[in-house]
């Protein structure tokens, strides 16, 4: 295989050679995923699909999607997989389809903003119901293990001076805020696996997921690493329209892939995973960096308050790490590596 028209060659070649031990672990499984057709399914669909084309890993996937069609319009060469099905319809009251799974992996969820009341009381129940829903059907299908892709939003507004929020920091979202509404509502849904492995659910393991970057992230959304691409994509002054300030870190997709995958078979149960890079990057610096790349200025809207306290968001990744995972492409790498696939596109 040449390439993946989900990722390109070079990533391909970079998942294969850093998760062989899980690709073995998953040898013969049959997954059910939901969230497949956004950022995180297409990395995790593109390892899949490598192991099996590449080491014949026999994996059988089972995806979740309102319109099947409207993703293979993009990935024309998965419509006549035969390792992958779709089962349409919404985590809320989607038909379960027949037989036993090994694993789960339930990502299907929005990232975008609540906009107003009505937008966050959907955006908190395609959350909270999709998952109860899920974990219905596992109860069922009765899988080994069962990811459940959460957030770093969990945590709230990380304080000025941590570094890198751990796993056990006992902050949590701001309930009187709108802006809390995906960060309520991924504790809720991650109570909700707990609870349900009470019950006698799979036991789950819990991905607090970061900010990332690659090929597949959104150019017109509120991603900064997307729209910083965007403006270098196309030869204009890399735009911040606030002061950069800001604090992230930025994981490259197929770190994220092997992340995720490890944690689905070898994460322990009910235990939470920061899952992000822990090298942290203003958003200036971010900006920077692409303007560097693309050779275009950068263009700040405001200076910023040397007096004021940085907004971070950036994980302490012991806990992945201890696994043996790490953040192996630099960020000038990522930034390379994702206009290379644009460009090779046409965008």
């Amino acid at each position: 295989m040449t390439g993946s028209p989900l990722i390109d060659a070079a990533d391909v070649a970079d998942i294969l050679s850093r998760a062989q031990y899980t690709f073995q672990a998953l040898r013969g499984a049959r997954l059910f995923v939901t969230g497949c057709t956004g950022f995180f399914g297409r990395w995790l669909l593109a390892a899949l699909e490598a192991a099996n084309l590449e080491q014949g890993a026999g994996i059988e996937v089972v995806a979740l999607s309102r319109a099947p069609e409207r993703f293979l319009a993009t990935a024309p060469s998965l419509e006549n997989a035969r390792w992958l099905q779709f089962c349409r319809g919404d985590a809320r009251d989607y038909v379960a389809p027949e037989g036993a799974f090994s694993h789960f992996v339930h990502g299907a969820t929005s990232t975008v903003n609540a906009a107003g009341p009505a937008a966050a009381a959907e955006l908190a129940d395609v959350i909270t119901a999709g998952t109860a829903h899920v974990l219905e059907h596992a109860m069922r299908a009765k899988p080994q293990q069962l990811l459940y892709v959460s957030s770093g939003a969990v945590y709230g507004d990380q304080p000025s001076d941590l570094a890198r929020v751990p796993e056990h920091f006992a902050g949590q979202p701001d309930p009187s805020r709108i802006e809390s509404t995906y960060g309520l509502g991924k504790r809720a849904a991650e109570r909700l696996c707990l609870d349900a492995a009470e019950g006698g659910g799979p036991p789950p393991v819990l991905a607090r997921c970061f900010a990332f970057a690659g090929p597949h992230l959104p150019l017109d959304a509120h991603f900064a690493f997307g729209n910083f691409l965007r403006d270098g994509l196309a030869g204009r002054p890399i735009s911040v329209a606030g002061d950069g300030a800001a604090v992230r870190s930025y994981l490259y997709g197929t770190d994220l892939a092997e992340w995720l995958l490890t944690l689905l078979v070898r994460g322990e149960a009910r235990g939470a995973y920061n899952v992000g890079s822990d090298e942290p990057v203003s958003i200036a610096d971010l900006a920077a960096a692409v303007g560097d790349h693309f050779g275009v200025p950068v263009s700040i809207a405001r200076a910023a308050d040397p007096g004021a306290p940085r907004r971070r968001y950036v994980p302490n990744t012991s806990r992945a790490q201890s696994l043996g995972l790490r953040a192996n492409v630099s960020l000038p790498e990522a930034i390379a590596r994702s206009a290379a696939f644009h460009r090779a596109r046409g965008l």
